[in-house]
């Protein structure tokens, strides 16, 4: 029966086996006089001006200082070097600068980032990443990796939840965050073929005590009270040889959709996040360094950040208005432990990365109002229907890297790469009937995946000239993958217990020609490709034969080539900084959900084109008043369509926006002595689809275009900053998502919603 393995679309099967189955750009400046009071406070823009002191940590340019966004340190090529001299795209987002804004969540963090999409699946911890337009809509696994500093995070199957559950890591003592756009398979493996997230954390110092204690303090508009308190204390055990750094936090946010129906209430989406890391930092000698971090973050919510939509575009209970049978809480818990140790040869620098993820999330999810009809008209007199899923995933890493120094005639860094992971998922469908009778499981769905993978990768730089300098790239890895289905319940015709397995062995490629044509300016030019694991598909039984379905054992891996030209240079004594790239990307095989005799399979099919211009840049006018503004257009299309998706040629690729971007401008001062600042940034995303034109199973849903005006007013005291914020000033109706999956049932559009307008403040007290 291998070549009928066939695996199930979570959330789908149940309606589609049971045997009664009917067939966010408008520009607002308020300038600050010079009576009122703050500090120099970066905008929350990618554009933000952020410099690296000589500790490492980031920090808003002084009042005197210059605008940039080139000379920024970033990690994109396992080495720190200036982001002008990377030759692609990167972007570098200041914790500090995000905290001072309100940003307290993933979607905050790069709501500023044009050319970066967000498919949100209901709060904190549940969500997809895309960059560069390089996603499905409902994504088989993940295009974009997310790393902690050198751990990469996450599942790469579907059973783990790969795609869907994007690490969201509050501002636990970070540093920064990096985004690097464009195919990162060289160096950090398959799953970032659109590109890379990495949170990049604050290390221990040896030589002084410190820390920092804060909180911030908001109001939200058709919700409640939202706070956070954090911490941070760094505790040198040796000078020069150990410290200690802790850090821990906890968010409440107050929620701001309501519900209507049987479990309706006020501020459903409630939820709160609580997370500790400990980091140990062990300098043996000048040499030999070793650090021991241990990470543990909890989500904890009372429902989602849903609003149900017509097809029509119009909310069908009110703006911020749920229809709710059965409560939906979930939770994540997400624990990670890593251990680097690093020897510096002289000749070159080893770093042996050991780490180990366990990640649980339980979630809810109410079906009653489609799934009640449809059992009524075959006789079951149900009261309610809901599922519950259960996702884990544990996951050991190890890598060993070796990279040359800087500054030399050849540059290089290679590397061996080891991935096991262990996951599971667990869907159960129950239904309560009228006179409160709770017969066994009308469906029960259980997946378990072994995924383990072994890669060897390495990076060529020849310095040809002081101006020019190519690199070359390759990496090999090769994946085997166990898998199981167990399928059993009231409503299933033939219970199931199916294993498939897969393997396959990729090589991606990078190629990068750089020319500095100044000091401070350079253009360059990049091929790279990328690569996303196949896997196994497993058996699927017809709804209409009762028999099971015919097809492939697996799904192929999907590859892409992504070409780009790009110009980056600070300018005018860095008065001026600018980031030019365009793009050309050739995406074939395509991972999708797809249908045959109407149950979801995985399947690879058609190709897609996506051509792409990304403008940056940020300019001090005066010594007081400066700008910045970013831009991404982006047409993303398919080249080839498949029945079995429901796509046509010429569909253009959901959740990208043609246009998106965002302006901001700030304005320093002082007041009493104090420095201060005030800002404002608006950012504005294009109109968007759900899925494609002509799907069945998931119908298109139009996401309007919206803008957002967020305001932000600083001072740094003598012993404390304050930070005074509103974020969606004129309380704009942004949608993020769209889930139309019960649209075909009866049901409505799940739509995500941006937060209302919110007013806070944030107080930060270092000692």
């Amino acid at each position: 029966m291998g070549s009928k393995r066939r695996r199930v679309v979570p959330g789908s099967i149940f309606v589609r086996r049971t045997w009664v189955a009917a067939s966010v750009m408008k520009l607002f400046f308020i300038a600050a006089s010079a009576s009122a009071q703050t500090a120099p406070v970066a905008p929350a823009a990618p554009a933000a001006p952020v410099q690296t002191n000589p500790s490492g940590e980031q920090s808003a340019a002084g009042a005197g200082g210059a605008v940039t966004l080139n000379s920024v340190e970033v990690t994109a090529n396992r080495r720190r070097e200036p982001a002008r001299e990377v030759p692609m795209k990167v972007d570098s987002l200041s914790a500090d600068a995000l905290q001072k804004a309100g940003a307290t969540k993933l979607s905050d963090y790069i709501a500023t980032e044009p050319g970066v999409g967000f498919n949100s699946a209901g709060g904190p911890g549940q969500a997809t990443i895309s960059m560069r337009g390089v996603t499905a809509g409902k994504d088989v696994g993940p295009t974009v990796g997310v790393y902690v500093d050198d751990v990469p995070l996450g599942s790469n199957t579907v059973s783990g939840g790969g795609a869907s559950l994007a690490f969201d890591m509050a501002l636990l003592d970070l540093n920064h965050i990096e985004l690097l756009f464009g195919p990162q398979g060289t160096l950090y493996g398959a799953g970032a073929m659109g590109g890379l997230l990495k949170y990049v954390t604050n290390q221990p110092d040896t030589e002084s005590f410190s820390g920092n204690v804060g909180t911030t303090m908001s109001s939200t508009w058709h919700g409640g009270f939202n706070n956070t308190v954090n911490a941070v204390i760094n505790l040198p055990i040796k000078t020069d040889v150990a410290a200690l750094r802790i850090a821990a936090f906890n968010t409440h946010d107050a929620g701001y959709v309501d519900a209507v129906g049987a479990a309706g209430g006020s501020r459903i989406n409630k939820n709160d996040t609580t997370g500790l890391r400990a980091s140990l930092l062990v300098t043996p000698t000048s040499k030999l360094t070793f650090r021991l971090t241990a990470t543990v973050q909890n989500i904890n919510a009372s429902g989602q950040n849903y609003v149900n939509y017509d097809m029509n575009g119009q909310p069908v209970y009110g703006r911020l208005t749920r229809q709710l049978d059965q409560a939906e809480p979930y939770h994540q818990s997400n624990q990670f432990f890593t251990a680097n140790a690093e020897y510096d040869f002289g000749w070159a620098r080893l770093n042996a990365i050991s780490a180990y993820q366990s990640l649980r999330t339980v979630s809810n999810a109410d079906f009653t109002s489609f799934y009640v009809p449809i059992l009524a008209a075959g006789g079951v007199n149900a009261s309610t229907v809901g599922a519950r899923s259960d996702v884990n995933t544990n996951k050991v890493t190890q890598e060993f890297r070796l990279t040359s120094p800087g500054n030399r005639t050849i540059e290089w860094v290679a590397g061996a790469y080891y991935d096991h992971e262990r996951s599971s998922q667990q869907q159960v469908y129950n239904a309560t009937l009228v006179g409160g009778f709770t017969p066994p499981p009308l469906e029960n769905l259980g997946y378990s995946t072994t995924y383990q993978e072994i890669a060897g990768y390495g990076d060529i730089t020849y310095n040809v000239t002081s101006r020019v300098a190519l690199t070359a790239g390759v990496r090999i890895a090769h994946n085997s993958q166990d898998y199981r289905q167990n399928t059993s319940g009231l409503l299933v015709p033939m219970p199931l217990s199916s294993p498939g397995e897969s393997s396959d062995t990729s090589k991606t490629y990078m190629f990068t020609a750089s020319y500095k044509l100044t000091p401070t300016s350079n253009v360059y030019a990049r091929a790279a490709s990328g690569y996303r694991p196949g896997g196994p598909n497993s058996m699927a039984v017809s709804a209409v034969t009762g028999t099971l379905v015919s097809g492939s054992p697996t799904f192929k891996p999907d590859t892409l080539w992504n070409y780009e030209l790009g110009y980056k240079a600070d300018l005018f004594d860095k008065r001026l900084s600018v980031a030019l790239s365009a793009y050309d990307i050739e995406w074939r095989n395509i991972q999708q959900y797809g249908a045959i005799d109407g149950v979801g399979q995985l399947v690879n099919a058609g190709n897609a084109r996506i051509k792409g211009l990304e403008l940056s840049g940020a300019v001090r006018a005066t010594s007081a008043l400066s700008f910045n503004a970013s831009m991404a257009a982006i047409r993303a299309y398919l080249t080839d369509g498949s029945a079995e998706v429901g796509s046509r040629t010429g569909d253009l690729l959901p959740n990208t926006p043609k246009f998106a971007a965002s302006i901001g401008a700030t304005y320093r001062f002082q007041l009493a002595g104090n420095p201060a600042s005030a800002s404002i940034s608006e950012r504005f995303v294009g109109e968007r689809h759900s899925s494609f034109s002509g799907s069945t199973g998931t119908p298109d849903f139009v996401l309007p275009s919206y803008a957002v005006t967020d305001l932000q007013l600083g001072v740094d005291l003598r012993y404390a900053s304050l930070s005074f914020f509103v974020r969606n000033l004129f309380n704009r109706n942004g949608l993020l998502s769209a889930n139309t999956n019960f649209v075909p049932l009866g049901g409505s559009a799940l739509v995500s919603v941006i937060q209302p307008r919110t007013i806070g403040m944030q107080v930060s007290v270092p000692f």
